[in-house]
């Protein structure tokens, strides 16, 4: 499907009915991302104009033919460099998905790979994810996109990858705060850090260092994710934004378009398998 946001802007998304895969074809010349996350890694080529965004504390530019790599958890913006716009192709791979590919590839079970560069230039691996992102929205078939996706998980990982992505693992304080955000609901900032066991300004400070943003950002990076996979499933907007914990269907759609580039209703009807 094809969502106008204007006159020049327009995405086009695709999702698995039964994987953690997506991909996402869009041109943006106004659009601005909200600095987000997703919990899959994201890899993606600029394919015109110049994109400009921040990722671990630095400014970053992907220019035509670079690649972007975002590990899972990675807070990032985004927004054109000038107002020619640009065109880019992104593909998301559950880190499920990608730990099974490299489990294949290598015949044994292997850790996740990081990325600490989330900006690379490399033709090969331009090469490969524009090959994979269009059999996704192509309508290859299912054996054509496995190989593919193979081929390009293979090459970001050897190409690209590296250890460590943090300096310092979650604590258990702030793993603790993580699990008590995961309910959606509301909660205090009192009643965050005695769930963590940590004062208030302690866990500020871990969670900041450990997922790059504040923890009221960073639940509401995990009510959108809830609320893409009941969309995936096909439920109603409005249900969706009141089990979320958004305050009605409009608050759900602002957030979504400034995090994902798209509507609710966009993602929802997007092509599947």
């Amino acid at each position: 499907m094809r969502g106008r946001l204007d006159r020049v802007e327009w995405s086009r998304y695709w999702r698995s009915a039964d994987r953690p895969l997506e991909a996402m074809h869009a041109r943006f010349e106004r659009h601005v991302y909200h600095r987000h996350s997703h919990e899959t890694y994201s890899f993606g080529v600029t394919e015109d104009g110049y994109q400009a965004f921040r990722c671990r504390g630095d400014a970053h530019t992907s220019a035509a033919g670079m690649v972007i790599a975002f590990n899972p958890d990675d807070p990032h913006d985004g927004h054109p460099a000038d107002e020619l716009g640009f065109t880019y192709r992104i593909v998301h791979i559950g880190p499920e998905l990608v730990s099974d590919v490299l489990a294949d590839i290598t015949d044994r079970p292997v850790g996740p790979p990081l990325f600490d560069s989330p900006v690379v230039a490399d033709p090969v691996l331009a090469r490969n994810l524009r090959g994979l992102h269009a059999a996704l929205l192509g309508g290859a078939s299912a054996l054509r996109r496995d190989e593919l996706l193979t081929a390009t998980v293979g090459s970001m990982v050897g190409r690209a990858s590296t250890r460590p992505l943090r300096a310092s693992p979650a604590t258990g304080a702030v793993e603790r705060a993580r699990r008590r955000l995961e309910a959606l609901d509301d909660v205090g900032a009192d009643e965050l850090a005695e769930a963590a066991g940590c004062s208030r300004f302690a866990l500020y400070r871990g969670f900041r260092r450990v997922y790059g943003m504040a923890p009221s950002d960073y639940q509401r990076q995990l009510r959108l994710r809830a609320a893409r996979r009941l969309l995936a499933r096909g439920d109603a907007i409005g249900d969706v934004a009141a089990v979320t914990g958004f305050a009605d269907q409009s608050h759900l759609t602002r957030w979504f378009v400034r995090c994902y580039g798209m509507t609710p209703a966009g993602f929802r009807g997007a092509h599947t398998d």
